[in-house]
């Protein structure tokens, strides 16, 4: 026959616990319901951001004056690009709502590539925080035309991306 022992502090804890109310039945709750985490909205910005960046067909986001004072910031020395600038969300509790501001690359279909974004935004969020994304709003604000000068932080384009592009 073998007798079993537990630790007297152990036996404390749970008596502890159950007289604060922690615990179902004398029980610690499973890990994961234990304490409680939040998502600062600039981490979800940042997601978003790389999320729609992804995309074939968006060229850059924001407005034209951000992108403007960034692509200028941008080249100072020892700066990085803003993942988060055109992307701006609310976070609740449980959910999300997020509104982008892009640029599309010329030759692309407009609806195809909001449809993109949504998707890849949408399963981006819901897999990394377990947030539900209850709309992804895409304004589109200008489209890149290729050779017209502008030099606002351009991806540019290869062969490949112009292949996919509408004819």
């Amino acid at each position: 026959m073998t007798d079993t022992a537990t630790r007297p502090d152990t036996d404390k804890r749970k008596a502890g616990l159950r007289e604060s109310g922690i615990g179902k039945h004398g029980d610690l709750a499973a890990p994961e319901d234990r304490g409680r985490t939040t998502i600062a909205d600039s981490v979800v910005e940042k997601m978003a951001g790389i999320a729609t960046r992804e995309v074939a067909g968006v060229h850059n986001l924001g407005t034209g004056m951000a992108r403007t004072i960034g692509g200028v910031r941008e080249r100072m020395p020892g700066t990085q690009p803003s993942i988060t600038r055109g992307v701006h969300v609310e976070v609740g509790e449980h959910q999300a709502a997020v509104d982008l501001d892009v640029v599309i690359d010329y030759g692309y279909a407009i609806a195809d590539v909001a449809s993109d974004v949504r998707v890849s935004v949408i399963s981006a969020l819901e897999r990394m925080t377990g947030l539900e994304v209850v709309e992804v709003n895409v304004a589109v604000d200008d489209i890149d035309i290729p050779d017209d000068g502008d030099e606002d932080g351009d991806r540019g384009g290869n062969a490949e991306d112009r292949r996919r592009r509408v004819e």
